[in-house]
């Protein structure tokens, strides 16, 4: 679906291409917007834009949709949406070939892109398919990796520095549009230095358990109060009753009371993997110390912070497939018989 409320205001022309042009760079990118219904696991799309780009970064074509979320659509402060305005709008299912077809072999842009790849893979598996993104860069690192003179990493801050001038802030086509025009000079910036782009793999969901709140109409009315909001803290798991026993010995069992962090993309959902290492007996925690006693994640090379603190003390890194295997036998702490 195409809609274009605004056409597009091309930003200034920035660095001049550099000759030659980086032969490992993708051949071309999809920058993306999102808007939600809110921050969590179980919150929904309401709108998506694309703009597609050929490999200098220039623009190609650019698309947007209204997405029905059957459920309160969150906070409409933000991004403008009332359940009226969605209510005759497509399903997610319903948009997603349209979607695909314009991700397809191209690397996805997104400012902050691990929260607009986790909200789609999340629907794309809703909807029991896969999103064809192998890759994704996040225009935050690749504005830190340029060392931009920047307030912040706001979008509106990137904007700004390259003289982008932004109309509807949180309309999903106006950010993809100031997204892409600021995103231009940061790709010559970086071809002129010959810096390897920021990519990181995108792994689509391969096991989805979907929690809706109330089952809702195919179209019509949207929720209306009673329904959760995305706006909620976030789930609480009960304390692990168990000592942590220390760090996962090479080659050895996991053990209940080991402290386990996760960091990156997993086929997984990674709130399904927490669920399960909690069950096992295992303390699911949010960060990396010295006592911690596992990382798990499919990208031990990546910048992240979890990653690089493991590294820094020295903590084991195990991938999701390794997890999954040793979860299937976890020993019982010391004095509990399983």
């Amino acid at each position: 679906m195409l809609d274009n409320p605004t056409e597009p205001q091309l930003a200034p022309a920035g660095p001049s291409l550099p000759s030659p042009w980086p032969a490992d760079y993708p051949e071309g990118y999809a920058v993306v917007d999102v808007e939600t219904t809110g921050l969590g696991r179980d919150d929904r799309i309401v709108s998506a834009a694309v703009y597609r780009l050929d490999a200098r970064g220039e623009v190609e074509d650019h698309w947007y949709s209204p997405v029905n979320p059957q459920r309160d659509p969150g906070p409409v402060w933000i991004h403008g949406l009332t359940s009226a305005m969605l209510a005759d709008a497509p399903l997610f299912p319903e948009i997603a070939a349209d979607l695909a077809e314009r991700l397809a072999g191209r690397v996805l842009v997104a400012h902050n892109a691990v929260f607009d790849w986790s909200m789609l893979a999340r629907e794309y598996a809703r909807a029991r398919s896969s999103a064809p993104v192998e890759h994704r860069l996040c225009t935050i690192v690749l504005a830190k990796e340029l060392r931009l003179p920047l307030a912040n990493h706001r979008l509106e801050s990137l904007a700004a520095h390259y003289g982008v001038v932004q109309r509807r802030a949180h309309h999903a086509l106006d950010d993809a549009r100031v997204l892409a025009e600021a995103f231009r000079p940061s790709l010559r910036l970086a071809a002129a230095a010959e810096l390897p782009l920021p990519l990181h793999t995108c792994r689509p969901l391969t096991e989805w358990t979907d929690q809706p709140a109330v089952p809702a109409p195919r179209h019509g009315a949207l929720y209306g109060s009673g329904y959760r909001s995305g706006w909620r803290p976030a789930r609480r798991r009960p304390a692990c009753p168990y000592p942590n026993p220390g760090r996962l010995a090479p080659g050895g069992p996991l053990v209940q009371g080991m402290r386990v962090a996760f960091s990156g993309d997993t086929g997984t959902d990674r709130e399904l993997l927490e669920d399960r290492a909690t069950e096992a007996g295992l303390h699911v925690a949010s960060s990396v110390s010295r006592l911690t006693s596992v990382l798990v994640t499919n990208d031990p090379g990546s910048p992240t912070t979890k990653v690089v603190k493991a590294r820094q003390v020295g903590t084991p890194v195990i991938d999701e497939h390794r997890f999954a295997e040793l979860l299937k036998a976890v020993r019982p702490a010391p004095g509990v018989h399983g």
